[in-house]
């Protein structure tokens, strides 16, 4: 059957908990919103209320994100919004290479036991054709440009420049970000 990529739709969302949440409801792990939300509000948003705003992400026209299916079971995760709506948009460290309104692809996660498996890949495509699907113009990401050397996997969810090269993804800028040690780059892919 192969891996099948769908929006984090509220009708996903006990996928969507299983991918971000912590063993322990009450831990305050990040739940893929420490890029999301301003340093402020993240800081401030603990336990099970960061669960709760995940849900309420689910419900929205625009997904937080997208799922991986390998054989109906979740094993992978993707955020993609528009860079307008996350503190992206404000950043000193990852510049705007120009005025159009492009989406953010910035975490990429896949299960323990299902790595290795191109999933990471299915999930950089799913994410773009969602982005497409809502009108972006263009999708960035900001990988770590690792040259071919393991990342740390703590630091592994922004993917690495290669990941987003085989995604069709061309380097558009350098930016003061590190990740893992690596410096990150801005790899952008237009859309049709």
């Amino acid at each position: 059957m192969g891996v099948v990529i769908e929006p984090a739709t509220r009708t996903r969302f006990d996928d969507v908990a299983v991918m971000l949440g912590p063993k322990n409801p009450t831990s305050s792990v990040c739940w893929c919103l420490s890029h999301r939300l301003d340093s402020r509000t993240n800081r401030e948003l603990v336990g099970p209320a960061r669960r709760e705003y995940v849900r309420e992400l689910t419900g929205r026209p625009i997904a937080p994100g997208v799922l991986a299916y390998d054989g109906g079971e979740v094993v992978g995760w993707a955020a993609v919004a528009p860079r307008a709506e996350l503190p992206f948009e404000r950043s000193r460290k990852i510049p705007h290479v120009d005025d159009l309104p492009v989406w953010s692809l910035w975490c990429i996660r896949v299960r323990p036991g299902h790595r290795g498996r191109g999933i990471a890949h299915a999930l950089v495509r799913g994410a773009v054709d969602y982005a497409a699907s809502k009108g972006a113009p263009a999708v960035e990401g900001y990988p770590a440009d690792n040259g071919g050397q393991r990342v740390d996997p703590t630091m592994a969810f922004v993917g690495t420049r290669s990941l987003f090269e085989k995604a069709g993804f061309t380097k558009a800028a350098d930016t003061d970000a590190v990740a893992g040690g690596f410096p990150r780059v801005l790899m952008r892919r237009p859309l049709p």
